[in-house]
């Protein structure tokens, strides 16, 4: 493309005030307004976990972007949108929904600390809930930032499945890596329902029990440039991003505390459109 971003996708796996304040979570409710007040045109979508007080924080569904199924491993489920607006900063977040996946109080992990079963279904589901509202949104992004390890299925699935989708044949994808990436197992057969569209089993290398950090790799893969979002990414992480030769931001705690990091990203959207 060579000319600067003007339309950015924000997929985030937490965003305040949502969800308790984190580091990601700060940062995922902060960068698109700084982002949009840098005269960039923004959407923001996250999960709705069921611990999102939906009367709180003012949710409502929109009927014109839900009602389509998502087929996961030959099971049907209902895609439901919801959106909210952060008025102070002009910004409306759009919420994937659906009531096996996202309707239960905890976010990755029961009461008791055992990650979900079926978390890497809900990785599935909600990478392919954003795809598809943005495709009845009619809005074509330069550039799609993810953050979180429930967005890491999105860079295969824009890549492969979508790459001739006129809405997204030019987009790029900026993949910022958290300390939330796990070794803990995924859904057992998500190589399997990864499948979708084009995608071959060749193009999905993350193994036959696959963890948090084989798809994280899988979403370095597939990514033009990574922002290291936390300090604390683990180091076989860390060593993949240098490996593959991707532009790398890295991460400067000095940038994050100032709000400079909004200029850095910015910049960097550019540069990956390059």
């Amino acid at each position: 493309m060579g000319e600067p971003a003007k339309k950015i996708l924000f997929v985030n796996a937490e965003m305040f005030p949502y969800l308790p304040e984190t580091r990601m979570s700060k940062v995922c409710r902060e960068l698109p307004q700084g982002i949009q007040e840098r005269h960039r045109e923004i959407r923001a979508f996250m999960p709705r976990y069921g611990c999102i007080n939906e009367r709180k924080n003012q949710l409502h569904e929109v009927i014109r972007l839900s009602g389509m199924n998502i087929i996961i491993s030959d099971v049907d489920r209902p895609l439901v949108i919801k959106v909210a607006s952060i008025s102070s900063a002009r910004i409306q977040v759009y919420f994937i929904d659906n009531e096996d996946y996202f309707r239960r109080k905890q976010i990755y992990a029961d009461e008791n600390g055992k990650p979900f079963a079926d978390n890497g279904e809900r990785a599935v589901f909600f990478a392919r809930g954003v795809l598809e509202t943005v495709k009845k949104l009619r809005w074509a992004p330069d550039v799609i930032h993810c953050s979180g390890w429930i967005t890491h299925v999105l860079p295969l699935y824009l890549k492969k499945a979508y790459k001739d989708d006129p809405i997204f044949s030019n987009s790029k994808v900026v993949l910022s890596l958290f300390d939330d990436v796990k070794a803990d197992p995924l859904s057992p057969g998500l190589a399997g329902a990864l499948q979708f569209g084009a995608i071959k089993p060749e193009d999905i290398n993350i193994g036959k029990e696959p963890t948090g950090m084989e798809l994280a790799k899988l979403a370095v893969q597939y990514s033009d440039g990574i922002i290291m979002g936390s300090p604390d990414v683990a180091p076989e992480l860390a060593e993949n991003c240098k490996a593959s030769g991707l532009p790398i931001l890295p991460f400067d705690n000095a940038a994050i505390e100032n709000g400079s990091y909004m200029d850095s990203h910015n910049a960097f959207y550019d540069e990956i459109l390059k």
